[in-house]
C-alpha cells in the first residue's frame, strides 16, 4: 500500500538508500537530516509513517518521538545503532511502534513499514464498533480511547492492542497471540515487547495503574480486558 513516509537520518548515504527503496516500492518519501526539521515537516506534511533514527542532531530521536506523539498518531519506527534490550524498551515507552537496530537490510526495513501500515490499517474494521467497559470506551469510528468521557491518546499499535482486547472481553490472549495480532515481528525480546505496550496503556487509562481495573493480568497466559458489569452492553453500534 503506497504511503508518504518520512525519513530522519543523519546518515546521508543511509537515508539515500533508504529513499530509494521505498521510492521503487511506490511511497512517497521525504527525507530530512535533524531533530528539528523532522518536528516541522511532521507537523505540516502528516505522513503516514516517519522511519526516526535515534540518534539525530539538533533533537534528538527519543525527544522527536515523544514530542510528536503528544500531537499525532503518526506511526513510528524508531532506527539506531543502540542494540541493547534496555534501548529498545526505551523506545518503546516513548512510543514508537517498532524498532530496529542498525545495521540492517533495507528489505527488513521495507518488511517493518509493510508491518505497521497493515496493523494501522487494521485497527478500523470494516463494521466499525464502540466497546465500552465501565468508563473505558474503545470506538474504531472515531480512533479514539476515552476514560469516564476523556479522550486518551495511544499509538497505533496500543490501539490496535486494546482493539483486540475490547473485542472479546474477559478472553485471555497469550502473549504470542497479541504480537501476532499487533503484527510485530520476532525478535528476543518480543514478550516484552507486549508488556511493555500494556504498561503504557495502563498509565494511560487506569486510575490506579498499579491496581489495574481495565486492563487484567492472567498470570501464566498473558492479559485481557475485564469483561462489562452486569446489564451493560460490550458495544453499542
Amino acid at each position: 500500500m503506497p504511503a508518504r513516509i518520512l525519513v530522519a537520518e543523519d546518515d546521508r548515504r543511509q537515508a539515500d538508500l533508504i529513499r530509494r527503496y521505498l521510492e521503487r516500492d511506490g511511497h512517497e518519501t521525504t527525507v530530512v537530516h535533524d531533530g528539528r526539521a523532522a518536528l516541522d515537516r511532521a507537523r505540516r506534511c502528516s505522513p503516514d509513517l516517519l522511519v526516526l533514527d535515534l540518534m539525530l542532531p539538533t533533537i534528538g530521536g527519543l525527544d522527536v518521538c515523544r514530542t510528536l506523539r503528544s500531537e499525532q498518531d503518526v506511526p513510528i519506527i524508531m532506527v539506531t545503532a543502540r542494540a541493547s534490550e534496555d534501548d529498545l524498551l526505551q523506545g518503546l515507552r516513548t512510543g514508537a511502534d517498532d524498532y530496529l537496530t542498525k545495521p540492517y537490510r533495507p528489505r527488513e526495513l521495507l518488511a517493518r513499514i509493510q508491518a505497521v501500515l497493515r496493523r494501522t490499517a487494521r485497527a478500523a474494521p470494516a463494521e466499525p464498533q464502540q466497546y465500552r467497559v465501565g468508563g473505558l470506551v474503545v470506538d474504531t469510528v472515531r480512533h479514539q480511547v476515552e476514560v469516564d468521557g476523556v479522550p486518551v491518546r495511544t499509538t497505533p499499535a496500543e490501539f490496535t492492542l486494546l482493539v483486540c482486547l475490547a473485542a472479546a472481553p474477559g478472553r485471555a490472549f497469550t502473549r504470542e497471540l497479541l504480537l501476532e495480532r499487533v503484527g510485530a515481528f520476532d525478535r528476543e525480546v518480543t514478550g516484552r515487547t507486549i508488556d511493555m505496550h500494556v504498561l503504557n496503556l495502563r498509565r494511560k487509562i487506569e486510575p490506579t495503574p498499579t491496581r489495574p481495573r481495565y486492563l487484567l493480568t492472567v498470570y501464566g497466559i498473558g492479559y485481557k480486558l475485564a469483561e462489562p458489569p452486569d446489564g451493560e452492553a460490550g458495544d453499542a453500534p
